[in-house]
């Protein structure tokens, strides 16, 4: 089973071809997410802590709406506009991959816009008993806890 995932949190693609997140045989891939709210707007404007905050929530919010908890998260593949901002950007991560961690990689790139400082990509491996299409009824909530 291939699904692609659009919760309504999420700001429909503005290139295409795009999607927010794919699942298939219960893995789920979440593409390269940065802070948009779903009209678009950027969040954090130069702050690297807010937008990384927000980028890890609406990962949240797209696990969450195809059944599957950050818990569920392997790997994440890290973006940096600029590396000064890789400690600030750790410890908001920390806060929410605090106990087993994911695998993942970091590094400075080039984003897409320059007011861009973090895109996060996720992998996420959901438990058999987890149900993919039943979650997908129910809208993400963007509630804020974290893991601590």
């Amino acid at each position: 089973m291939r699904s692609r995932i659009v919760p309504p949190t999420v700001v429909e693609p503005f290139l295409e071809p795009y999607s927010a997140a794919r699942v298939s045989d219960n893995v789920i891939y979440v593409s390269g997410t940065v802070a948009l709210d779903a009209e678009g707007n950027l969040v954090g404007a130069d702050d690297i802590r807010a937008q990384t905050e927000y980028v890890i929530e609406l990962i949240q919010g797209i696990l969450k709406f195809a059944g599957g908890t950050l818990q569920d998260v392997t790997f994440n593949q890290i973006f940096l506009a600029y590396l000064a901002d890789y400690e600030a950007m750790n410890e908001v991560y920390r806060e929410y991959f605090s106990e087993e961690p994911p695998a993942r990689s970091c590094v400075r790139v080039d984003l897409l816009k320059p007011e861009y400082l973090v895109q996060i990509s996720s992998v996420a491996h959901l438990k058999k008993e987890q149900s993919v299409l039943g979650a997908r009824e129910a809208s993400p909530s963007m509630s804020g806890t974290r893991r601590a």
